[in-house]
């Protein structure tokens, strides 16, 4: 076993790092990449300086590798990805500001209505049906409503 582990050459690293970036390309979040960028560095690093342990090598992929993931997800934090649809994946939010009609009346702050081809909860202040409501918020998968004075 210690043969294997002090047999360790560049060549083992970077095959490992190729490994963690096709891992990163099946399981994509920028995790592994960090991982197989840092084994190519100590790839690298080990091409340089051919007489370093494996103590070393180990202790420098770990330390590439918490150091480029904190980095990145801090810097990820401050710049984040802006889209032009932001509520893609929030449904609900999509509906904020439209207007609709009740099927069935607003009972105890609480109801219903027909959005499309779906029913959603809905809660706000108590309205007869055929009143329409606009609206103003989204809880979980509960639309906040206002009467709509027409």
């Amino acid at each position: 076993m210690s043969e294997l582990i002090t047999g360790i050459n560049h060549w083992h690293w970077w095959i490992l790092g190729v490994a963690l970036l096709a891992l990163e390309v099946l399981a994509p979040g920028a995790f592994f990449l960090w991982m197989g960028i840092s084994a190519v560095v100590v790839g690298l690093l080990l091409l340089a300086l051919p007489e370093m342990g494996w103590e070393y090598q180990i202790f420098f992929f770990a330390i590439f590798s918490m150091a480029s993931i904190f980095l990145w997800r801090r810097y990820f934090r401050s710049h984040p990805v802006s889209s032009d649809h932001p509520t893609l994946n929030l449904r609900g939010a999509q509906y904020i500001g439209r207007v609709f009609t009740l099927d069935e009346p607003i009972v105890n702050g609480l109801g219903k209505v027909r959005v499309d081809d779906s029913t959603w909860k809905i809660s706000g202040e108590d309205c007869a049906a055929g009143s329409k409501v606009r609206v103003i918020g989204v809880d979980g998968v509960v639309f906040k409503v206002e009467s709509v004075v027409e």
